[in-house]
């Protein structure tokens, strides 16, 4: 009895020992490690989140040989040592997936997206994001396949579903459509530019940034602060606008219903004093014209420009309220008005009977002849 008992505790003494060592083993390296990573971010970022994950992988390690080397009678040998097996592989592939983010990271941080025309910056971020998901999500998948491939029964259950892989097939290719058709939706967007992270977007009749793009949705911030989440495989199979996908800068139109005796010239150099007194401008774009002239008013359209969206927004209210001010102050006669014409109203009996102010008698069907007379006696009723 005594000797089960000891045969039973020394080999889980050895492996408490060998945990114990591999701890110490890995607090010795995170050290040096953030000793030396003050100098580097990539150090500092791969002590950081590797840290764990080695801990957990080096410790089950050094458990699982103690147990193996030194456990040989024992009967929980085989079950302790498959537990440890799926628990190794498992840290292993954590500590695989921390280190592609790791290296995912250093790619991104070469990519200055702070910058004016940040186009290209944000695609490659976009790029990185998604790959860092498929990974992550591919990593997951192999550590679940090999993990049950360390059963005895996995060849049989491969067998199995092998056998029924085109039945299978055909009821997870329908109930997944959706699922799936997203995913490769995601990817597409990843990589054929259309849109990426930060990108001004129209969708929905709402306008909005690109905050987040993952395998199956994108959030769009709206400019009110409110999220639209949709699929996306909204972005492949629907129109919508991005404002920056060449660049950011953009031009904007401000509308003004006028009086024709507005001398347009003037108005004109007082928008392109407005907006050289505004940082907002740009500098590019200043455009008055009369862009129609029909019925009671002229239809003028002031097209500005500026470096983003959000500018361009701040300098049309800004152009709209400085015009009206100076339409108001400086020529109150070219504000929007309406024209009438009146005239004296005339009996229906004196047209009708020809007693009218006109003396051209072709100029009234019903009057100045006797065939004119007598039409109108026709349509009154009367005899003729």
């Amino acid at each position: 009895m005594r000797d089960s008992v000891f045969d039973t505790l020394l080999p889980l003494g050895i492996a408490l020992g060998s945990a114990l060592l591999a701890l110490l083993a890995v607090h010795v390296v995170h050290k040096i490690l953030v000793r030396v990573g003050r100098q580097s971010s990539l150090v500092t970022e791969l002590a950081q989140r590797a840290h764990r994950p080695t801990q957990w992988v080096l410790v089950l390690c050094a458990v699982y040989f103690a147990v193996r080397a030194n456990a040989d009678g024992a009967s929980w040998r085989h079950t302790f040592l498959h537990a440890d097996q799926l628990v190794i592989i498992a840290a292993a592939a954590w500590l695989l997936a921390a280190l592609l983010v790791v290296a995912e990271d250093a790619a991104l941080s070469r990519v200055n997206t702070e910058v004016p025309d940040n186009r290209t910056a944000r695609r490659v971020h976009t790029q990185v994001v998604m790959i860092r998901r498929v990974t992550v999500a591919v990593v997951a998948v192999l550590a679940v396949a090999v993990m049950l491939m360390t059963f005895p029964g996995a060849r049989l259950l491969g067998t199995s579903v092998l056998a029924s892989a085109g039945f299978l097939g055909i009821i997870a290719g329908l109930a997944a459509q959706s699922v799936l058709r997203n995913v490769f939706a995601g990817l597409q967007l990843a990589f054929s530019d259309a849109v990426r992270l930060g990108d001004v977007v129209i969708v929905e009749q709402e306008w909005g940034r690109v905050q987040e793009i993952t395998l199956s949705y994108v959030v769009v911030h709206v400019w009110d602060d409110r999220r639209l989440i949709l699929p996306t495989s909204y972005f492949t199979e629907k129109p919508f606008e991005n404002w920056t996908r060449t660049s950011s800068a953009l031009l904007g139109a401000v509308m003004f219903d006028v009086d024709w005796w507005l001398p347009v010239p003037e108005m004109r150099e007082e928008l392109r004093r407005a907006l050289e007194s505004t940082d907002l401008w740009d500098g590019r774009v200043s455009v008055l014209q009369v862009i129609e002239a029909t019925g009671s008013a002229m239809q003028l359209r002031a097209l500005v420009s500026a470096a983003d969206a959000p500018k361009l927004w701040d300098l049309r209210c800004f152009v709209r309220e400085h015009l009206v001010g100076w339409l108001r102050d400086t020529h109150p006669d070219a504000l929007p008005r309406v024209r009438a014409e009146m005239t004296s109203a005339m009996p229906l009996h004196a047209t009708l009977t020809g007693q009218t102010l006109t003396t051209d008698g072709d100029s009234r069907v019903f009057s100045h002849s006797v065939d004119g007379r007598a039409r109108a006696e026709a349509f009154t009723g009367r005899e003729p």
